[in-house]
């Protein structure tokens, strides 16, 4: 049979329309997927170090499973790779819809991917080997901090490039909040990993910064932190997912944009509050305390938008886990939003500081507002990455929704009172002004508190090995699925 010669010109003309008039979902499908993997992973490692504090002979003596090390990885691993890879595909699924354009480059934003992922597996490589001795001094720190500079720039360069060439006149209001946590971390990492490298070719480093100087940056860098990767990211993720899973527009948008500019304002100051009573100057401690009460106002003014925005749909709870995730979610950034400012007053934090308080406060924001938005958002875009209506069991996802909310109430409510507990404890003296328990006895008396959050830390990574193996199971029987860009302009 005779066939005409490919035309490669023709070729390339069609797979240029193609790109124009499609969204890049690939990208998207591929930070989804490892979302849900790294939260499995992350959450393990913080499993198996909850259980070292209870059974400290579990490490074995090898030094690369000593809490010291493992503590860190946890933290990264459930930060910066479960928690960054759902705002990576968050940010990039919802500014593609908002804007109603193709991301600004399908290279760049590939090279983000491969290029978080590279940093994530160097980092979990590095850091069991030792290769950190803290902040003063560091090995291995400097050429992994240039590759997460490159990364985020691109990031920057494709989020915002994308903003820029949208066909929408509006910017929605979530791209504000992902465009705020983008400029925030960059800003964040520069100044707080600024070293100086021993020599060029030299894998070791100074810190920039020593002292009391040293400790303001890390807690300035440490809080915001808390206050644009972990907050205004994911609130970026409310404000999209909550009004279309729940079929309503967002309750109050003035509110909303109310809710951006006082939240990104006031949380830069906030960072003084964890370094009460230290060499830190008093009139600087008092800053961040003053500015963290006032915090209280545009956290809750964004969890009562986010909530209301049920208004008239409050039925849809019954049925619907995938909104029960997004709601309980609001309502853990509602009570650590209230309880963070509470924790900043210097008499309360005279007692809380230094305490298993500050880890279990920490762990409802973490485990309750990022871990349970990041998932509810998860169940609603993986279906729809790989054409599916619903993820492929809907049940799984009720169950998971009960493991993971039982799992942080048992690990919360055990923190706080081991942490009450070990203030009232350390403060207590005698008549004479000796201390009434030692540091040893206090540890013994955390015991049984310790056991209990090692339970709900395991019911809550059960929960979340569940979800892999629903997204597993959703992306097999699915296919990637390529969706076209409206031709006519809708409002966002």
């Amino acid at each position: 049979m005779h066939t005409a010669p490919l035309n490669l010109k023709e070729v390339n003309m069609a797979f240029a329309n193609s790109q124009a008039t499609t969204y890049n979902d690939k990208v998207v499908r591929q930070f989804a997927i490892m979302t849900v993997v790294w939260g499995v992973v992350g959450m393990l490692v913080g499993v198996i170090i909850a259980a070292q504090l209870a059974w400290p002979e579990l490490n074995m003596g090898i030094s690369y499973l000593s809490f010291g090390r493992l503590r860190p990885l946890h933290t990264n691993a459930v930060i910066f790779a479960f928690g960054g890879c759902g705002l990576f595909a968050t940010s990039y699924y919802v500014v593609q819809r908002t804007c109603q354009v193709r991301l600004f480059s399908d290279k760049l934003a590939a090279f983000t991917f491969w290029g978080w992922q590279l940093v994530i597996v160097l980092a979990a490589i590095s850091l069991p080997l030792g290769y950190t001795a803290g902040k003063e001094y560091a090995e291995l720190e400097w050429p992994i901090d240039i590759l997460i500079t490159l990364v985020w720039v691109t990031y920057a360069l494709v989020f915002f490039g994308t903003v820029g060439t949208r066909k929408v006149k509006h910017i929605y209001v979530a791209n504000w909040f992902f465009g705020a946590f983008i400029l925030a971390v960059a800003l964040l990492h520069l100044v707080n990993s600024a070293a100086i490298p021993v020599a060029l070719m030299s894998m070791k480093s100074y810190s920039a910064y020593a002292g009391v100087q040293d400790a303001m940056v890390q807690w300035w860098y440490g809080h915001n932190a808390v206050g644009f990767f972990l907050t205004a990211g994911f609130l970026g993720m409310m404000y999209y997912f909550i009004p279309k899973q729940a079929g309503r527009p967002v309750y109050s948008y003035r509110l909303s944009i109310v809710h951006f500019w006082a939240l990104i304002f006031t949380y830069m100051w906030a960072g003084p509050h964890h370094l009460h009573y230290t060499a830190l100057p008093d009139w600087t401690q008092s800053i961040g305390m003053v500015f963290s009460l006032i915090l209280l106002a545009p956290s809750w003014g964004g969890m009562i938008n986010g909530i209301m925005t049920l208004s008239g749909a409050w039925h849809k709870l019954r049925d619907d886990p995938i909104l029960r995730f997004l709601i309980v979610s609001l309502s853990f950034y509602g009570m650590s939003t209230f309880e963070g400012p509470m924790m900043a007053i210097k008499t309360v934090n005279a007692l809380s500081h230094y305490t298993d308080w500050t880890v279990g406060h920490v762990h409802s924001g973490a485990l309750g507002w990022v871990g349970l938005v990041t998932m509810g958002s998860m169940y609603y875009l993986i279906p729809r990455l790989f054409g599916q209506k619903q993820m492929f069991s809907v049940k799984a996802i009720e169950v998971h929704f009960y493991m993971a909310t039982i799992g942080i109430v048992l690990y919360i409510a055990a923190l706080w009172i081991a942490g009450v507990m070990q203030g009232l404890m350390w403060r207590s003296i005698n008549p004479d002004g000796t201390l009434t328990y030692t540091f040893v006895e206090s540890v013994k008396a955390s015991y049984p508190f310790y056991v209990l959050r090692l339970a709900g830390g395991l019911l809550y990574l059960l929960g979340m090995i569940l979800m892999l193996w629903n997204t597993i199971k959703t992306a097999t029987a699915g296919r990637s699925v390529t969706v076209n860009i409206p031709a006519v302009v809708a409002h966002a």
